[in-house]
């Protein structure tokens, strides 16, 4: 029997009361420092909302950075 592919699969059910995944697709920009940045916010997989804080400022900071450097160039 074929691959139904992987919209069809289930994804795991978390345990009642558990945060359910954000299930976001990232895009790759292209740019190392930009694309590791966002690779961050699949650490808020899981993670209950009130954790999402430090990890939004933190990719906030990055791509503040990054952005800083571009104009130095």
């Amino acid at each position: 029997m074929p691959d139904p592919g992987p919209e069809s699969r289930s994804a795991p059910v978390p345990a009642p009361g558990e945060p359910l995944p954000l299930g976001v697709g990232l895009t790759p920009t292209g740019h190392p420092a930009v694309d590791a940045g966002l690779a961050r916010l699949a650490a808020l997989d899981g993670v209950p909302t009130d954790a999402h804080v430090a990890v939004y400022e933190d990719v906030h900071q990055r791509l503040a950075d990054t952005l800083a450097a571009l104009d130095r160039d």
